[in-house]
């Protein structure tokens, strides 16, 4: 009898097993045990100096494995889900320590392509015979390959010239599964985590997942870049634009949009051969982008150098609208609060934007202590050269300010942020001389759109 409990034991145990193994969250979970274990196993054998007495008895270089190169390490290991996070990271200073920030830029290349037959039977699957038939001359080897999705270049059968966006197969059941992992992770350490009301690793991987679900419906990208044209037409910037999305064939999976042809914004030397007023390019970006923000509450989130381009007919092109701004009015008047505030110097005004937008930690905050630490950080933006201004250290060095004061730092205040550091690092190499925080031409257009939204402001009622 005893023999024969034994064989049930196991065999149930096998069935949990198998159980395991064919789930997606418990497979995840295996993959994450086993991943964290080897890397843990690593930083133990560090530690204790076994690894390094391995190396000299072996007659190999050594070098200790740091926590950011461990950690970028297991997400390579991990996969998509834990890529896509630590470029989020890479793209995120102010938001993580420096040191992360540095290392997972080295994830934001790595991304294999998968195989083209997959490309293939996606868009069979989910546009059918008949609609996938009229994307011709797909090329095989992708434009470019990312976490979440690979484009390639094709043309439509009546010779109309397109880009198709193809996500990577089984992404959205496996995003589904690492999330919550990655929730009861967040978790763990918001309760062991010093300043975790500051750091929020909760708050972080709970944006992060509503990022991830909206960049994972290319319906949505498609309706951003609608909207997006929509607004440029709406405010008169008809040299702006995104690529128009082909509605009836994008799908969950699969989006099929113009092709730009033309030169990245960092391009700078194809820029000059050519002629173009890089400056003035520029100045119109910035302009447009900003009257999004400030009209109407929505505005692409990461104009990274391969998210802008110049483009042949002399337009400017915006492109992966996956991550986008939305502000409420609150936060919309909040912002032009902090473009004033920023651009004349008011510190003590920032400082009160930034406690409202974010808020601060119970009443121990020194006001003077804070505005005299912010005018520290913010005001060479405003007094030195581009050559002078260490702009790795900008937002990292807001978010030591307000972990020191206790202010919690809004995702919106860094997005807005980011995206300004990287228009004025473009103007760095295309026009040495524009200073995009002072130039006279962006701060009266700004002046003026910020008194259209202050008129049209609500006022709070009197008093009787």
């Amino acid at each position: 009898m005893r023999g024969g409990m034994l064989w049930y034991v196991l065999a149930a145990l096998a069935a949990l097993l198998l159980l395991s193994i064919a789930l997606p969250v418990p497979r995840r979970m295996w993959a994450f045990t086993l991943t964290a274990g080897k890397y843990l196993g690593l930083w133990l054998l560090d530690v204790t100096r076994l690894r390094w007495i391995g190396y000299k008895v072996a007659g190999k270089p050594y070098r200790r494995l740091e926590r950011p190169v461990l950690l970028r390490r297991f997400c390579e290991d991990m996969g998509p889900t834990f890529i896509k996070f630590g470029q989020i990271i890479a793209s995120s200073a102010g938001l993580f320590p420096d040191r992360y920030v540095k290392e997972f830029a080295k994830v934001l290349d790595r991304v294999r392509p998968f195989p083209f037959e997959q490309v293939e039977q996606i868009l069979a699957e989910d546009l059918g015979r008949e609609r996938a038939g009229r994307i011709v001359r797909l090329e095989p080897r992708p434009l470019a390959s990312a976490s979440i999705a690979q484009v390639h270049t094709a043309e439509l059968d009546d010779g109309t010239p397109v880009v198709v966006k193809v996500q990577r197969p089984g992404i959205d059941r496996r995003t589904r599964a690492d999330m919550k992992i990655m929730r009861f992770m967040a978790l763990v350490l918001s309760k062991v985590l010093r300043d975790a009301a500051l750091a929020n690793p909760v708050g972080v991987i709970e944006d992060f997942a509503a990022t991830l679900a909206e960049e994972l419906d290319f319906r949505k990208e498609a309706a951003n870049l609608d909207r997006f044209n929509e607004i440029m037409r709406e405010l008169g910037h008809r040299n702006i634009r995104a690529p128009v999305p082909h509605d009836d064939l994008t799908t969950r999976r699969v989006l099929v949009m113009e092709r730009f042809s033309g030169v990245r914004v960092d391009q700078y030397d194809v820029i000059r051969e050519r002629g173009v007023d890089g400056e003035g390019k520029l100045v119109a970006g910035l302009r447009a982008w900003f009257q999004c923000v400030v009209f109407y509450g929505f505005f692409h989130g990461d104009v990274h150098a391969g998210n802008l381009m110049l483009l042949d007919d002399g337009d400017i092109g915006f492109l992966d609208f996956g991550i986008v701004g939305r502000f409420d009015d609150r936060q919309r008047y909040l912002v032009t609060d902090y473009i004033i505030a920023f651009s004349t110097g008011d510190y003590r005004k920032l400082a009160a934007v930034m406690i409202e937008m974010g808020g601060a930690g119970g009443d121990k905050l020194e006001m003077e202590a804070f505005v005299k630490d912010l005018a520290e950080t913010y005001s060479p933006l405003l007094k030195l050269s581009f050559g002078e201004v260490n702009y790795a250290d900008f937002l990292p060095g807001i978010q030591r300010v307000a972990t020191r004061h206790r202010v919690k730092m809004p995702k919106e205040f860094i997005l807005i942020t980011k995206q300004l550091l990287y228009f004025d690092r473009y103007a760095k190499a295309l026009a040495p001389k524009l200073n995009v925080f002072t130039d006279p031409r962006l701060i009266f257009s700004m002046m003026a759109d910020i008194q259209k939204v202050r008129a049209s402001r609500p006022q709070p009622a009197a008093q009787a």
